[in-house]
């Protein structure tokens, strides 16, 4: 039963991991480089990650700054930025791209805000989904005679602890990426 709880636990965490992984690709009004994560760029007809094609990294609180590998790169690194819809608009003087992050509009904020809410309800829902894969699995373990009821109660009461244990990281994770979207 105890391996159970730490696969089940396992599980709760990678999704927590990639909450925060998530949140991190969202727009607050500073600079980052996790901004750019899911940029692709047209690398010679084959769709490549941006970090795998240019130094990323942030000049300040307003701008980033791509500095390609191979500078016959710099149209496509520029053109795949504007083609993410991030609402940045890239500029380059032949050697780097510069990407000026512009402050969210209060509409634009609360748009990040709508879209952090949906992506930690995501979340929750995978975690409830391995409580409920847990249970079940706790059930089938008292069918087979392997655990007694009370055990499998306990189990359950455990599988409990363990979801509102990573609900709660979600939620503090949403409730700082909010402050963090908010804050001007």
């Amino acid at each position: 039963m105890q391996e159970l709880f730490l696969e089940m636990e396992l599980k709760m965490k990678d999704g927590v991991d990639h909450l925060h992984a998530e949140l991190r690709t969202l727009r607050t009004g500073r600079a980052s480089t996790a901004m750019l994560e899911g940029v692709t760029v047209e690398y010679y007809g084959t769709p490549t990650p941006l970090n795998q094609l240019a130094s990323v990294s942030v000049a300040d609180a307003t701008l980033l700054v791509a500095q390609p590998f191979d500078p016959t790169q710099i149209a496509a690194i520029e053109r795949a930025i504007l083609i993410a819809d991030l609402g940045l608009n890239p500029s380059n003087d032949g050697r780097i791209v510069r990407i000026p992050v512009p402050p969210l509009t209060e509409e634009r904020r609360r748009e990040m805000v709508k879209r952090a809410h949906e992506i930690a309800e995501r979340f929750r829902n995978t975690v409830r989904a391995v409580r409920r894969e847990g249970n079940e699995r706790l059930k089938q373990m008292e069918k087979a005679k392997e655990i007694s009821q009370d055990d499998e109660h306990r189990g359950e009461s455990e599988m409990q602890r363990l979801h509102d244990h990573y609900i709660a990281q979600v939620n503090q994770a949403l409730a700082n990426k909010e402050k963090d979207i908010l804050e001007v």
